[in-house]
């Protein structure tokens, strides 16, 4: 029997990808990446993704946040917060942990569990530690929903300053002099650990540089001038991180190079150059977001600088198995050699960051970064690859 003439179901129209912006967090940059998810949310084109803002409070709570940009910027000096956003108190959010199942659940104390629908991917805009350094990202792959930006490995590679650069010098790539403390050595024994930072001052000499071996957003660092301030550095360090990295000052230019994952592999932007800030001993937090330094791009090199840096920061990319997206901080010395400082494989991602100004140097806007790497992600499956 000849179907042709009967009436046809009209066909139903496909949904639009959903995409879940998670942001906020337990580290000490909650605030920051509040400040990213507000300007990725303003910038998705909600033509084509629907979107679905989840926020993890400061202790680890998955909360439905408002979907309002506006409140999610920096106000009187002080960052929001997932908490200022949550649409309930005492609400969770929950995501599937069955790779066949994509559902998010928003439940309530006392009310029936709320089906938010389907998931398929997730811009996972959190940064430091229980988000930026693989511990969602292992999540997700458990759950088998894709996602924006680097995987487990990678993640956490580029979040731990230690291990970043033994990888970067395993490949061949040139990482400043550094010396590291673990929360054991400065238990046990902390006259042998201040011992073992006065002597590698007394190879590099100061000042030098105390951080968080595993932080970002310039928290937590401080700028030691002589053995008086070290203990203090320490312990300042060790708020946001009991491991403590050392690094011995360069001297040198502050250029940074933005990696984006195309259809045909990574390729990188213009550089930029980050000067001294007038009112800061150095690009701390402050300079960079509550008084936001401007950097200068595209960088002042010359041709073959540019060339060089740029072509470094892939082999950054690629030596640290990264995916989507990463901004490599270098160090320019002044006998002109290209030293990296570190990779961040979720930069800070506010329209005044400095990754998405080198892209927007390079010909792709704010708005075609974003749904670049979206489209990246929804082409990329989860699991071994």
């Amino acid at each position: 029997m000849s179907t042709e003439n009967l009436p046809q179901s009209p066909e139903q129209p496909s949904r639009k990808p959903r995409v879940a912006v998670v942001c906020g967090g337990r580290s000490s940059e909650h605030g920051i990446s509040v400040v990213t998810a507000g300007a990725v949310l303003r910038a998705i084109d909600r033509t084509k993704y629907e979107v679905l803002p989840i926020g993890i409070t400061r202790d680890g709570r998955w909360a439905l946040t408002a979907d309002d940009p506006e409140r999610m910027a920096i106000t009187d000096r002080r960052t929001p917060s997932v908490e200022e956003l949550a649409e309930s108190s005492e609400g969770g959010v929950v995501l599937p942990v069955d790779p066949n199942n994509r559902e998010v659940v928003y439940s309530e104390p006392g009310s029936v569990p709320k089906v938010l629908g389907e998931v398929d991917v997730v811009f996972p805009v959190l940064h430091g530690p229980y988000g930026e350094d693989g511990t969602l990202q292992g999540l997700l792959e458990l759950s088998g929903v894709p996602y924006v930006g680097s995987g487990v490995l990678a993640s956490a590679v580029g979040q731990d300053k230690e291990y970043m650069k033994r990888v970067f010098t395993s490949f061949g790539l040139k990482v400043g002099p550094y010396v590291v403390i673990r929360p054991r050595e400065w238990q046990q024994d902390q006259s042998a650990a201040r011992k073992k930072i006065v002597d590698f001052a007394g190879e590099h000499g100061w000042p030098l540089f105390v951080k968080p071996a595993r932080a970002g957003s310039s928290i937590g660092i401080t700028k030691v001038e002589d053995l008086s301030g070290l203990d203090e550095a320490i312990e300042e360090a060790q708020r946001h991180d009991p491991k403590v990295l050392v690094e011995a000052a360069l001297r040198g230019r502050e250029i940074e190079c933005g990696v984006l994952e195309f259809e045909d592999g990574p390729r990188a932007s213009v550089p930029a150059e980050i000067p001294p800030p007038e009112a800061h001993a150095y690009y701390d937090f402050e300079a960079k977001y509550i008084d936001s330094t401007p950097g200068i791009v595209p960088a002042p090199l010359t041709p073959e600088e540019t060339a060089e840096v740029r072509r470094l920061a892939v082999e950054a990319f690629e030596a640290a198995s990264c995916e989507g997206l990463v901004r490599a901080d270098f160090f320019l010395t002044e006998d002109g050699e290209f030293v990296i400082n570190e990779i961040n494989t979720m930069p800070g991602f506010t329209p005044i960051s400095m990754y998405p100004q080198m892209w927007q140097a390079s010909g792709i806007a704010y708005a075609e970064l974003v749904d670049r790497l979206i489209q990246a992600a929804l082409r990329r499956s989860t699991g071994l690859r």
